[in-house]
């Protein structure tokens, strides 16, 4: 082989191999796992955020997750763990103490940082788990809807998944490509719209909207609301946010008349939370 073509295949296998690289946190995760490998509650809150991440990964839409957040007698537990391992006063049983207690400061703010990791990893910001997907496609029956904001399309994606034959409108203005990774891993078809454009082009032919984490700079989702009321009034306006919190304006959780019947308490009761973030789905009249 010829130098200029080795040159170039090397290129190729470094690139590939660049592509495969598992990203910083997650490498961090997986080492958390293996020094605490002892201790089944700390392994099962990493195994869930790593499975969570290789189904992401792979197109899938991951399941519920537990809450991310270290029990509170960890610290005890290692401790004992540590004086059945090694008697009182061994440097080796110190050392190793002194290692978990170094450690356990970072694991708990990398589990509580998950959240950024799924926004920056995957523009994912509602965290749209398999079985809320499913609860949401039953919820409704097979009507037209249309989703608005839909970032990347997960909530789509989860509609689609369900029910193929279902008529689905997936909209975004895509104004926050240059600003986050929202729009760059697009999991299903995504029509370039902002919201109002969308709700006018498609109100009259959908029974549903769908609108999920609506940012919290800017009033764009109480234009949205203000503009079901005055003309499509009879369209039922689904909200996916946290009250008062990390989404949606001041103002659209002022005006909004929010409520959840007992058929949306079954869909919201998927939406599991894993983090200190109290995301729901709500009417919105």
């Amino acid at each position: 082989m010829n130098p200029k073509k080795l040159k170039q295949l090397k290129k190729r296998v470094k690139k590939t191999h660049q592509a495969v690289k598992e990203p910083i946190y997650i490498q961090e995760l997986t080492h958390y796992r293996d020094l605490f490998e002892k201790f089944p509650p700390i392994k099962y809150l990493i195994n869930n955020a790593l499975e969570s991440d290789r189904l992401l990964k792979n197109g899938l839409l991951p399941q519920p997750l537990p809450q991310l957040l270290l029990p509170d007698n960890i610290q005890d537990t290692i401790f004992q763990q540590v004086n059945n391992e090694f008697p009182q006063g061994d440097p080796r049983g110190d050392k190793l103490w002194n290692k978990y207690n170094e450690a356990l400061p970072k694991l708990d703010k990398a589990l509580r940082n998950f959240r950024d990791y799924l926004e920056d990893t995957y523009g994912m910001w509602s965290y749209v788990n398999a079985p809320f997907a499913k609860a949401l496609s039953d919820y409704l029956a097979g009507a037209p809807t249309l989703e608005i904001m839909a970032g990347n399309g997960y909530i789509s994606k989860g509609l689609r998944n369900n029910n193929s034959s279902q008529e689905i409108y997936t909209t975004d203005s895509q104004e926050w490509v240059n600003e986050n990774e929202t729009g760059k891993h697009p999991v299903t078809t995504i029509e370039k719209l902002d919201a109002l454009s969308a709700i006018d082009k498609y109100g009259q032919k959908v029974k549903y909207v769908i609108m999920s984490w609506a940012p919290d700079k800017g009033e764009a989702d109480w234009e949205v609301l203000q503009l079901m009321r005055q003309k499509y009034p009879n369209v039922q306006f689904l909200v996916i946010g946290e009250k008062d919190g990390a989404t949606n304006s001041k103002k659209f959780w002022q005006e909004a008349q929010l409520s959840q019947d007992e058929a949306l308490q079954k869909v919201n009761a998927n939406l599991h939370s894993f983090d200190l973030i109290d995301e729901q789905i709500y009417l919105v009249k």
